[in-house]
């Protein structure tokens, strides 16, 4: 037991450092992306929350096909699209029990479950955060380009 729990442990604290990376990269790149006066500032926001969308995605992929290498390549899980498939559905916390692992690794797949959640609320809090702030920052581009020049 003690050795799944420091597995789970240093698979929490890798994911968890990958997830934080991602976020300030994403954080870097949206401070500096051109701001530039555009016809329909609406659409420089889709765009940017698009790409935060997609990168965010990717993030998640990467965190669940660490899981999956680990299930693979220790034996937990005989293939790696099985492993894929047990880590996706673990991680989501979707669940389904039609793969399970044995006794002395299901304690990694709990822990993975509770990593996605967070990490998913985590994802969710940042971009909920930063569409509001998109937001803010077109609405007062829009004020300030309808806004005559003083004499």
């Amino acid at each position: 037991m003690l050795t799944s729990l420091a597995v789970a442990t240093a698979m929490v604290t890798i994911t968890v450092g990958i997830h934080y990376g991602g976020i300030v990269g994403l954080l870097v790149l949206l401070r500096n992306r051109p701001r530039r006066r555009m016809q329909n500032p609406l659409l420089g926001q889709g765009a940017a929350i698009l790409f935060i969308v997609l990168s965010l995605m990717a993030l998640h992929a990467v965190e669940i096909w660490l899981y999956a290498g680990l299930y693979y390549w220790t034996g937990a899980i005989a293939d790696l699209e099985t492993a894929l498939y047990f880590s996706t559905v673990s991680f989501t916390t979707v669940g389904y029990g039609d793969i399970v692992l044995e006794p002395g690794w299901r304690l990694v797949g709990a822990i993975e479950s509770a990593n996605g959640l967070l990490l998913f609320g985590w994802s969710t809090a940042f971009l909920t955060t930063t569409i509001g702030q998109l937001s803010t920052l077109d609405h007062q581009w829009v004020e300030r380009a309808g806004e005559s020049p003083k004499s």
